[in-house]
């Protein structure tokens, strides 16, 4: 498999120096980048193993969950030094990355060694997020100035999309460029070029808004599990919310962060005000709850007679209760009449939305131009860092700046500068399909650009209407002679209507001659089948029914396998279930390197029914040969389906034999689409259909026997239930050939018969609709 090419930044080696959990991140992720990596620390006094520091951090990766690296192959790039002796080759390398202690004078001296061997093009950057750059390269040489930056990841740096680029007033804009591409493409990241100001964007916001929301739910006597479904869904803010979220980083650093930022703004901000560490905050604090890395936080897992008990504080006592589920009427309301209903809403919650979310706006506005240039490149900088659904400035525009504005007014607050200057207009304007920003100075529109090298079916949607639709997906056209089938079912979930606008999109192709892109913009690809479906027809007893569903899915799966046009997976997220077997029958599959791929229908006490089993074995079967006959790829299969083992990357997903080896990987997940378009129209040309696969010889009873002996002693051990036994013997028997020999030929159709009747004689179960019934209630699977 080969990652999105790309050269333009001439950076292909890195050194990472420091390897604490940050460093070794980075380093973690350039190597699942294909870069080769150099990883230093400190010599510790006495040590036998000079590079010890290092070494151990990346064996603390490879343990770790969620995974640094995106394959444990991955740390064989990484290699091993130290700041004594290995500093001249770190210098050497075409970037090299600070990711030490904060402190000024450590950082400092590092770099004055550093310039003394470094590299002439080599650029060197900084991980700080409290230091100003201009202290960092105080004293040192014009050159070296011309090559430094600071470059601030968030962590953990695999999955954390923002990475800030400060620029000093030295830098080159080749330097800045550069970096820009490399961490766009080779690195995956969001890119967002910020001023040198404290806590630059994400974080100066994104404290603020902590500060805020901790603060006023102490004043208003709030529970913090109604504070975080206040300030969650309604906003697009991840269901964490505020104490959620200050739990996944830590109550310990909260103090420190403070403290830094204190050091550095002016007097009057508006963070200073906020910023008083709460009673309640310091007492956990100084007991040890300092969120998920230690015993617990705003809330914890409490251990009692065997069982684990989900308890949240009293902000008022510090003493800990039974946590509840929140249920709000106004927050209710706001997923009708938006963020504005909800703030505006006479309650409590919408009081205490109405304080923290104005407030967290209007400082924002505030502080244009002093931490950016754009309104976009502060929402992009809470978009990635925050995972906000929004920004700042597009949920002004959702709420209504100038109804905002009355009620800031109402609160005591003056509308910021930015905000006032918006009066009746929007921050974002969209004329014939063309947005518009205000920009801050000047106060003029200039158009929102779509990054080369990036296709956004958002500002497509804007712009045309679609070739095709239905409730479940639509076409679109891409231009170029591509076109795209977008999902749009609840968690983009396979169902009929879904199976059929499938046999639609490729019949346009067909007639207009185009190749088709299947992608779509949600967080997940799909998650699966349409499991409440298969439960409403099986309670009706609807056998036919369900036989005809998976029937039409094959269908449509095997024509577009062996349609006349090629077709393109685009998968980001989740692909399960169904939505994995239909990547299992495109052309070609362009993955985002955050793909997770699995055939996960024994969970729910099925068998994959739309090709599933039926790809998989075959692919092993011709990719891997038959060294000891066909029992060790039936066994691969067989392991990967009835665990429901999903990958956790689509280098994993290519192990596997979900993803072939000549599929490709994007690392960003904005380039997906024009990576995935373009992989699409190299195939068109001269285009012809894939042959069907060879027949293949499947081992039949004795298979079914030797899988079933395997699956007992796991039910004996008590690592398997009784209907697991049930499903992994249906499985077995599609993987095994049904009622064949080893020397009988198994063609495509006989899997997919095979298939078809293990599936609907499983959803004759009652324990198969014990666990689908569980899955649909509470999202967990059942072990029945």
């Amino acid at each position: 498999m080969s990652d999105s090419p790309n050269a333009a930044s001439g950076i292909q080696t890195v050194a990472v120096l420091g390897s604490g959990v940050m460093g070794a991140g980075i380093a973690a992720h350039a190597a699942s980048a294909g870069l080769d990596v150099l990883l230093l620390d400190i010599v510790p006094e006495g040590a036998m193993d000079r590079n010890q520091l290092a070494s151990a951090a990346i064996a603390r990766c490879l343990k770790t969950d969620p995974a640094p690296l995106m394959h444990r192959k991955h740390a064989r790039r990484i290699h091993f030094g130290n700041f004594e002796d290995d500093l001249e080759r770190a210098a050497q390398c075409d970037w090299v990355v600070e990711a030490v202690v904060e402190r000024l004078d450590i950082k400092q001296a590092l770099f004055q060694r550093l310039e003394a061997v470094r590299g002439s093009n080599t650029i060197v950057s900084s991980n700080t997020s409290t230091i100003p750059l201009g202290s960092l390269v105080s004293g040192l040489s014009a050159e070296f100035r011309q090559h430094f930056l600071i470059t601030h990841f968030f962590n953990p740096p695999r999955y954390m999309r923002l990475l800030e680029i400060v620029q000093g007033a030295d830098t080159t804009s080749d330097v800045v460029a550069r970096m820009r591409t490399f961490g766009e493409v080779q690195l995956g990241k969001g890119v967002v070029v910020c001023h040198d100001t404290p806590g630059f964007i994400a974080n100066r916001i994104g404290t603020y808004w902590i500060q805020t929301a901790i603060a006023e739910a102490i004043s208003m006597g709030l529970d913090v599990e109604d504070a975080d479904a206040i300030l969650g869904a309604p906003f697009g803010i991840p269901k964490t919310g505020v104490f959620g979220l200050v739990d996944l980083v830590g109550l310990d650093l909260m103090p420190h962060i403070m403290a830094s930022m204190s050091s550095l703004l002016p007097a009057d901000d508006s963070m200073l005000a906020a910023g008083e560490l709460p009673p309640v905050v310091a007492r956990m604090i100084e007991q040890g709850y300092t969120g998920r890395k230690g015993k617990g936080g705003f809330y914890r897992l409490h251990r009692a007679g065997g069982t684990r008990l989900k308890e949240a504080v009293d902000l008022a006592t510090g003493e800990y209760r039974a946590a509840r589920n929140s249920r709000i009427p106004a927050v209710a309301k706001a997923r009708k009449g938006g963020p504005q209903a909800l703030m505006a809403h006479d309650s409590a919650a919408g009081q205490y939305a109405l304080r923290v979310m104005a407030k967290t706006i209007n400082y924002a506005a505030s502080l244009l131009p002093e931490i950016a240039d754009k309104a976009s490149d502060v929402d992009a900088a809470m978009r990635l860092g925050y995972s906000w659904k929004q920004g700042p400035f597009e949920l002004l525009d959702k709420i209504g700046p100038q109804w905002l504005g009355a009620k800031l007014s109402e609160l005591g607050d003056a509308p910021a500068g930015y905000l006032h200057s918006i009066g009746e207009g929007k921050t974002y304007t969209a004329d014939d399909g063309v947005i518009t920003e205000l920009l801050p100075v000047a106060l003029t529109r200039t158009p929102l650009v779509v990054p080369e090298g990036q296709l956004s079916l958002a500002v497509i949607k804007r712009r045309t209407k679609p070739l095709l639709r239905n409730h479940a997906a639509s076409l679109w056209d891409l231009g170029d002679k591509a076109v795209c089938l977008e999902f749009h079912t609840k968690m983009n979930a396979v169902e009929p209507a879904l199976m059929a606008m499938i046999g639609k999109a490729l019949k346009h192709c067909q007639t207009a001659g185009c190749a088709l892109v299947i992608y779509n913009d949600a967080d997940n690809f799909s998650v699966g089948a349409n499991i409440g479906l298969l439960l409403f027809a099986a309670n009706m007893a609807a056998w036919t029914q369900i036989e005809a569903t998976v029937r039409q899915g094959q269908q449509a799966l095997c024509a577009m396998k062996y349609a006349p046009v090629p077709v393109v997976g685009a998968p980001s997220g989740m692909a399960l279930g169904g939505g994995c077997e239909i990547l299992l029958h495109c052309d070609s599959v362009q993955a985002h390197a955050e793909a997770y791929m699995g055939l996960v229908e024994v969970g729910v006490g099925l068998v994959p029914g739309w090709g599933g089993c039926k790809e998989l074995v075959l692919r092993w079967m011709h990719e891997r040969g038959r060294p000891g006959g066909p029992m060790p790829a039936v066994s691969q299969v067989f392991e990967c389906i009835s665990t429901a083992r999903v990958a956790r990357s689509a280098h994993e997903a290519e192990e596997m034999k979900l993803l072939r080896t000549t599929d490709g990987i994007t690392m960003n997940r904005d380039r997906l689409l024009a990576d995935a378009k373009a992989r699409a129209l190299e195939l068109l040309p001269n285009y012809t259909p894939p042959e069907p696969p060879a027949p293949v010889h499947l081992p039949g009873e004795t298979g079914e026997v030797a899988l079933g002996l395997a699956v007992q002693s796991f039910v004996q051990m008590g690592k398997a239930t009784p209907h697991d036994q049930v499903v992994a013997g249906a499985l077995a028997r599609v993987l095994c050939g049904g009622d064949t020999d080893i020397v009988d030929a198994v063609d495509e159709q006989q899997l997919y018969d095979l298939e078809c009747a293990a599936l609907v004689s499983l959803a004759k179960h009652p324990s198969t609709l014990a666990r689908v019934e569980h899955m649909l209630e509470t999202g967990k699977p059942l072990r029945n």
